[in-house]
C-alpha cells in the first residue's frame, strides 16, 4: 500500500481510534512532520501519552487517546497563510473563535495558529483539530 500522505494517514487513523472508542492508537509511519504535529496536539491536550517504538522499518508511535478529538484532518492543498489570513481559515476549518486549533508550518518551526499570530508570522496551512 503506497501513501502520499503520511500526515493524513496518520490523523484519519487517530480520528478512527476515537470514534470507535479505542484508547490507543498506533501511527506508522512515522517523520518530523508527524512527530512536531503529536507534540503540538500532546500539549493542547487532545492526546495523551506518546511512546516510539523503533522497529527497524521506519518506526512508529502508540498513544493514548483520551476522548477529547472530535474532529481533526490534514487540509489539501497545504494554503500558504499571511498574518491576515488566520481568521478566513479559522472559520473554515474550526466550529468556533477560540474552539480548536490549526497546524501551522512556519519560518520558525511548525505551531499552533494562536503561537504563529502573537509572533507576527505566516506560513503553510497543515492540519487541523477540534
Amino acid at each position: 500500500m503506497t501513501q502520499n500522505d503520511s500526515l493524513a494517514t496518520a490523523l484519519s487513523r487517530i480520528l478512527n481510534a476515537e470514534r470507535v472508542s479505542k484508547g490507543t492508537c498506533m501511527i506508522k509511519p512515522i517523520s518530523k512532520l508527524i512527530t512536531n504535529v503529536l507534540a503540538i496536539l500532546k500539549d493542547n491536550h487532545y492526546v495523551g501519552e506518546v511512546n516510539k517504538i523503533e522497529d527497524g522499518r521506519g518506526g512508529a508511535y502508540t498513544l493514548h487517546l483520551l476522548g477529547k478529538i472530535n474532529k481533526c484532518g490534514a487540509v489539501k492543498p497545504r494554503y500558504p497563510l499571511q498574518l491576515g489570513d488566520y481568521e478566513k481559515f479559522e472559520k473554515r476549518y474550526l466550529l468556533a473563535s477560540g474552539f480548536g486549533v490549526l497546524i501551522v508550518s512556519t519560518s520558525e518551526g511548525i505551531m499552533t495558529h494562536e503561537e504563529a499570530k502573537s509572533k507576527k508570522l505566516g506560513g503553510r496551512l497543515l492540519a487541523y483539530c477540534y
